[in-house]
């Protein structure tokens, strides 16, 4: 198969030819249904003659090319104008390779959006798309998308996501005039998978129009709250809630696509003392917080209980001797471990514990998980040898 992107450069092109190389390449295999041979990029710096060639070719075409932020509103037209010189190739060439539209909410030209004069390029735009598969019997595939965002998306353009992603990662202000303004949202990804579900003839339909079954409703004031508890967590160390599927999770992803190379590594506290280290690493809002613990060779770390806290210990180097005695009786259970056959131990409430570095030369390094956050004010930690 033969895809003609057009707009390959833009938001939406480049996210959709980085995935369709990664189905041609062998790297995605769950859509073995997509067999691709050739991926045909066009953008404003191609030629007619790329044009040409492109659409004697192709087998599918996804048109995503558009004019976004004009200097002047006649500029418009391009909406239409470059989606008519990829019918008129195609019709010289006979060719009924599938077309999908990339075109917008604002062609309803309802309520905000009367009198747009993007909606009207954009309707105009369908309205060619349609003719044309009822004169040439080519299947069409009309898409109105609301406001796209994800990575690589161009910041201070024409996506309030972007530019406030862009911001907040940067430490440059936001300007909010309303907070209560409800946007609908799509996901890059999502745009991407239905894409793909369209190559395959699976393309979700909604009357003559195609649609996306995930998108989300979410005010400003939402996304600058979600975004400013981002920020935070380089000095809090706590992981946002980010529910699969969920608006939070995507925004976190896009967040994360514009930090400067200066916040991509965060420094963290190493507890030092003779015996070793110990490093919290990541706390989460409701499941507990990853840590870090190096021993020095010998020695014997822990010697505590608690009543409700629990914990997992994972030695990922060097080898251990784990105790663990109940509060009150005098049966101990060990457990030899090793980073070599890494397994998760649990620590159990009402178990008084320790971890012995067995190695008379090498540290200790194990990765420990509580379930819960460490409370200064409520350590439910008591001091008691194994």
């Amino acid at each position: 198969m033969n895809i003609l992107i057009t707009g390959a450069k833009g938001f939406a092109g480049r996210n959709l030819v980085a995935n369709l190389y990664t189905i041609k390449d062998g790297k995605n295999r769950t859509r073995p249904e997509i067999k691709i041979d050739n991926i045909f990029e066009y953008d404003i710096d191609s030629t007619a003659d790329e044009l040409r060639e492109y659409c004697s070719k192709a087998d599918f075409v996804f048109h995503l090319a558009g004019v976004n932020r004009p200097k002047d509103a006649s500029e418009f037209s391009g909406n239409y104008g470059i989606l008519g010189k990829v019918l008129d190739e195609l019709k010289s060439f006979g060719n009924k390779a599938p077309v999908m539209l990339s075109s917008s909410v604002q062609a309803t030209l309802e309520g905000r959006f009367a009198g747009s004069e993007y909606g009207k390029s954009k309707l105009e735009a369908e309205n060619m798309l349609f003719g044309y598969g009822e004169k040439t019997g080519a299947r069409v595939l009309v898409y109105r998308l609301p406001n796209l965002f994800g990575k690589w998306c161009r910041p201070n353009y024409n996506s309030a996501v972007a530019t406030f992603c862009n911001n907040t990662a940067k430490d440059l202000p936001i300007t909010v005039n309303d907070p209560a303004v409800e946007l609908e949202l799509l996901y890059i990804d999502d745009f991407v998978d239905e894409m793909l579900n369209a190559l395959e003839g699976k393309e979700t339909k909604d009357g003559n129009f195609c649609s996306f079954p995930v998108t989300h409703k979410v005010t400003l004031g939402e996304i600058v709250e979600l975004l400013d508890s981002f920020k935070a967590q380089s000095q809090t160390l706590v992981v946002p809630e980010i529910p699969h599927n969920s608006f939070a999770k995507k925004l976190y992803s896009t967040y994360l696509s514009y930090l400067p190379e200066e916040k991509v590594s965060i420094p963290l506290k190493m507890n030092c003392d003779d015996r070793g280290s110990f490093t919290e690493i990541l706390k989460t809002v409701n499941c507990g917080q990853f840590s870090v613990n190096v021993s020095k060779p010998g020695i014997t770390k822990g010697q505590h209980w608690h009543n409700t806290k629990w914990e997992f210990f994972i030695v990922v180097s060097g080898t251990a001797l784990i105790q663990q005695r109940e509060i009150g009786t005098d049966k101990v259970i060990e457990f030899r471990v090793s980073g070599d056959k890494p397994e998760a131990v649990h620590m159990l409430p009402g178990f008084t514990h320790n971890i012995i570095n067995l190695s008379e030369t090498e540290n200790l390094v194990t990765l420990m998980w509580a379930n819960e956050q460490f409370d200064p004010t409520k350590p439910d930690t008591f001091f008691e040898v194994v």
